[in-house]
């Protein structure tokens, strides 16, 4: 790929990614629901990382690896935006999101457009290691990108076995008030966002080779992934709303529990 084709494939992948925020803003202004910004954000990353991922590069047809890529990136989108989807519409408003528009006050339309190009502009780096991932110059499958296909289901799998284990705990009327501490929930305070992480190093697994030098690029989606979700919109305003509405159980679970990595839970705070 030449670097002239990269920044046309780039510019033309960030236009789409601030065109569909925009139209998650619009959504959002209309609904009153927040919560349907990230099933937006989900398929609109997922609609741009498959588009690019076969997007022709000097006029040839998409291989072998460019469709992998792209199926990846849908099963990825659509597990996660289906569940996010599912949990929006249960709700009135995100509480992150909710909080945030307090915050704002009367500047909230205008402060969260803003904030959502932010997040538009902050998935470039995602769809562009998806792009470069799917366009390795080797033309054949490599056991690296069979092995990219095992990260992201381990990933995926994960993160839905957490989720499930989050759900069967708050629909039991015997756990109100309670903090969730089984299954995985017991060695990370989150682990859905760490193997939603896990999934993200499945492309910098298929990128990275001597022959493509554009694939450093891809270590970009993981790197920032964990920042967002450890030190952004992930853990910090979530664990914000779970100390006001569960107080002293919460900071219990925080002093034995990991936030992010699975680690077996410490005796401190038992």
């Amino acid at each position: 790929m030449t670097v002239v084709e990269v920044l046309l494939a780039l510019l033309m992948l960030s236009l789409a990614l601030s065109l569909l925020m925009a139209g998650a803003w619009v959504v959002q202004q209309r609904t009153g629901n927040s919560g349907w910004v990230d099933t937006i954000w989900t398929f609109s990353v997922g609609l741009v990382g498959a588009v690019g991922a076969i997007w022709p590069v000097a006029g040839a047809a998409p291989n072998a690896r460019q469709w992998l890529v792209a199926v990846l990136v849908a099963v990825w989108s659509l597990r996660l935006g289906g569940h996010v989807a599912a949990r929006s519409r249960g709700i009135s408003d995100d509480p992150r999101y909710a909080e945030f528009a307090r915050q704002w006050g009367d500047a909230a339309p205008r402060r969260m457009f803003v904030f959502l190009q932010q997040q538009a502009w902050g998935a470039i780096p995602l769809v562009f290691a998806m792009f470069v991932a799917a366009h390795a110059p080797a033309a054949d499958l490599r056991v690296q990108d069979y092995l990219g296909i095992l990260v992201l289901f381990i990933g995926i799998a994960g993160e839905g076995l957490a989720d499930a284990q989050l759900k069967a705990f708050r629909t039991d009327p015997a756990n109100k008030g309670k903090v969730c501490d089984i299954g995985l929930w017991r060695w990370s305070r989150h682990p859905n966002y760490f193997f939603e992480w896990v999934c993200w190093l499945s492309y910098p697994v298929i990128a990275l080779s001597f022959d493509n030098p554009w694939g450093i690029a891809s270590l970009l989606a993981p790197l920032l992934m964990y920042y967002i979700l450890v030190h952004v919109t992930g853990i910090p305003p979530l664990e914000e709303q779970m100390l006001r509405s569960r107080g002293d159980r919460y900071r219990a679970y925080q002093a034995r529990t990991s936030a992010f990595f699975p680690l077996p839970p410490s005796p401190v705070g038992k």
